[in-house]
């Protein structure tokens, strides 16, 4: 694409977006307001009830947790996406090399193909409730119905060929969606809490008795459902920090930040930490927990028959719309990122086979059903290519190091970034294997953005003695 081309339809994607073209800090609220209102939560907030957490661990774990992840965004992302102004992908192929690129872009295309199958999961859930027919428990890993089979291939059909067509559609109808779907998601957590008083005889007129009533009937800790691990404050902190690790630490968000004017517009993340990420998550949690509240066998975790109970029709649509929402722009970046690996191919045709993947991932019920440790490992994943941005940006000027080596010396592979990436994964995946408490997914990738950030510093050293 010609940098004329990029001008008229805004994208700069392999340039810096120039100054005329950066917008102000509306523009990015609304923005993450609802991209993370969306069908993850109503996955995540009744798996943290399933995970036995006490009231006062969800309620302040998600207050710090989500705090963190708004600095994350404001002090290592923001600053570094408003002064190079590139997309995460141009920056990356800068420092390390088309070859790598393609690399990261696989990863990154196969964990989207995943997440937009989960929240085709929450979809088919709703049609569940009309048509009826079994669907999947907390502990299922493959379907369990011929029904289930056919919801999940016509609610991927229809989000794939959405996708398919084009992201025009799919935002604005994100854009309508969000709203309405933030007012749902309030609506959740005040009919729940109202059933709680009513099927608990609870007095509820202040504060305290409110919050008693959270510590004795909703969030009342204890042991995990058969097959989730037990969450304590320190879990809920990190999780809700690192649930979007990969658009923080790891950067994808630079593609987002570099249109903003001022890096201090990083805090607009708070209106979906807070709204989506704190809210919804506590309003899914409390339709959960009033479930086993009223039927302690029901352990499913489905947020069709959750939000039937709640909202009736209206919830059924939440649902619906919410995993719609979530996973079309999800099949659309995967494709995307598959396409940037098969250039050759159309990206209407990529976009098709990445949904028919993304639909088949969605039939397994064990990756909904597992989100919590899934949204872990994603970060993962892609967190050490964050610390490689952060660290070549800010660090290489003060040791004498080349920034952008792999684009300094016309290279395919930086092997130095390359073998720091695989190598903190290695790292990482052994201590979570070890078994020690203080190793599990959830905690690992902070030792291991240090781990990445020194192995680059040092092979780089290695790598570039000797250069001019």
């Amino acid at each position: 694409m010609s940098e004329e081309q990029q001008e008229k339809h805004g994208e700069f994607e392999r340039e810096p977006v120039p100054e005329s073209k950066t917008r102000g800090l509306k523009a990015f609220v609304g923005m993450y307001a609802g991209e993370h209102c969306a069908g993850t939560e109503l996955m995540i907030g009744p798996l943290f009830v399933a995970a036995g957490v006490s009231a006062f661990d969800v309620v302040f774990g998600l207050l710090i947790g989500n705090l963190l992840a708004v600095l994350s965004w404001m002090f290592l992302c923001a600053p570094i996406a408003v002064r190079a102004r590139m997309t995460l992908y141009y920056q990356l192929e800068k420092i390390c090399g088309r070859n790598l690129v393609t690399l990261y872009n696989l990863a990154n295309g196969v964990m989207f193909c995943f997440l937009a199958g989960s929240m085709i999961t929450v979809s088919a859930t709703a049609l569940g409730v009309w048509f009826n027919f079994p669907m999947p428990g907390l502990t299922d890993i493959y379907p369990n119905s011929v029904g289930w089979v056919l919801a999940v291939l016509g609610v991927g059909a229809l989000i794939t060929l959405v996708a398919a067509w084009g992201y025009d559609m799919v935002s604005k109808v994100a854009n309508i969606a969000a709203p309405w779907m933030v007012l749902v998601f309030l609506a959740f957590g005040i009919i729940g809490m109202r059933q709680f008083i009513e099927v608990t005889g609870a007095e509820v007129n202040s504060l305290s008795s409110m919050w008693a009533l959270c510590k004795e009937s909703i969030f009342k800790g204890g042991d995990p459902l058969p097959g989730q691990v037990k969450f304590t404050f320190w879990h809920v902190t990190f999780f809700a920090w690192f649930a979007n690790m990969a658009m923080h630490v790891g950067m994808s968000d630079l593609s987002v930040l570099r249109f903003a004017k001022k890096s201090w517009h990083g805090v607009a993340s708070a209106s979906g930490m807070y709204v989506g990420h704190f809210m919804a998550w506590i309003a899914a949690a409390i339709l959960y927990s009033l479930q086993l509240h009223l039927d302690p066998s029901n352990t499913d975790v489905l947020p069709g028959p959750l939000a039937y109970r709640a909202a009736g029709v209206a919830g059924l649509v939440c649902v619906i719309i919410a995993g719609w929402t979530t996973a079309n722009p999800t099949i659309y970046r995967a494709g995307l990122a598959f396409q940037a690996i098969m250039p050759k191919k159309s990206r209407f045709a990529v976009t098709i086979g990445t949904g028919m993947l993304a639909t088949l991932a969605g039939m397994f019920p064990g990756i909904a059903m597992k989100l919590l440790g899934f949204v872990a490992l994603y970060g993962l994943i892609l967190m050490p290519m964050g610390a490689v941005v952060f660290t070549d940006f800010w660090i290489f000027p003060k040791l004498g190091l080349k920034q952008y080596y792999a684009e300094h010396k016309k290279i395919s592979i930086n092997w130095a970034a390359g073998i720091a990436w695989i190598a903190t994964l290695v790292i990482c995946v052994a201590l979570v294997k070890s078994g020690k408490p203080q190793f599990q997914i959830f905690f690992v990738s902070l030792p291991g953005w240090f781990i990445a950030s020194g192995l680059y510093i040092v092979l780089s050293k290695l790598t570039q003695k000797g250069d001019a």
